[in-house]
């Protein structure tokens, strides 16, 4: 029988969400470079070492957002390959968790924060991007499955793959919001690009064999 968290246990996780909820207002009102570790302890109401407690870095910190954001979006949940089960709906079900995350407003604001970011520390991104990537290995693993059950073309890497897919529906909904400052899509807009870009997917990659 699991026992209940102890009291110093609770605080612990309030304080650590508490920390993440103040940061994310900063980095959206400030940005990455105008956001200070003293200011997020403020909004938080917590010590400065307390922050630091829980992340050694402005880095870590600005990491953790971004993944607890995708974590939110994603259900905590990857789709696993189901052989018996088409295709279509299998990936259907899949982006539709990327297309939560892509609506996000949360999401987008740290999106640009990100980017401002990379134009000024190549390195730091690839940090962040690096750590991300962890997060979006779920359609890979189902692609590279269903590549082993000879239901999709072998002999192609299937983060390339991935790629290629997740970048079509980007293409509708996260770069015009993020760069052009497009309205979120509307859920048929949303369920028509789906569609489409899985169609579009199956049709070169499906194994006709």
């Amino acid at each position: 029988m699991l026992s209940e968290p102890s009291l110093p246990t609770l605080l612990t996780h309030r304080k650590r969400e508490a920390i993440l909820q103040a940061a994310i207002s900063e980095f959206r009102a400030h940005g990455f470079a105008g956001t200070s570790m003293d200011r997020v302890a403020a909004v938080a109401e917590v010590s400065k070492r307390t922050v630091y407690n829980h992340f050694p870095s402005k880095d870590e910190l600005f990491a953790a957002i971004l993944t607890q954001l995708w974590q939110r979006a994603q259900g905590l949940s990857a789709v696993a390959y189901e052989p018996q089960q088409p295709l279509r709906a299998q990936l259907l079900q899949c982006l539709e968790q990327k297309m939560r995350l892509l609506n996000d407003s949360s999401f987008l604001d740290l999106s640009r924060v990100a980017i401002a970011e990379m134009m000024q520390s190549p390195q730091r991104a690839q940090a962040m991007v690096a750590r991300l990537a962890e997060k979006e290995e779920g359609l890979v693993t189902w692609i590279r499955a269903a590549q082993l059950d000879q239901r999709l073309r072998a002999g192609v890497d299937p983060q390339y793959a991935a790629d290629q897919l997740q970048g079509m529906v980007k293409s509708f909904a996260f770069w015009p919001q993020l760069a052009l400052g497009q309205p979120p899509l509307e859920a048929a807009q949303q369920q028509r690009v789906l569609a489409d870009c899985v169609d579009m997917f199956l049709g070169f990659y499906a194994s006709h064999a």
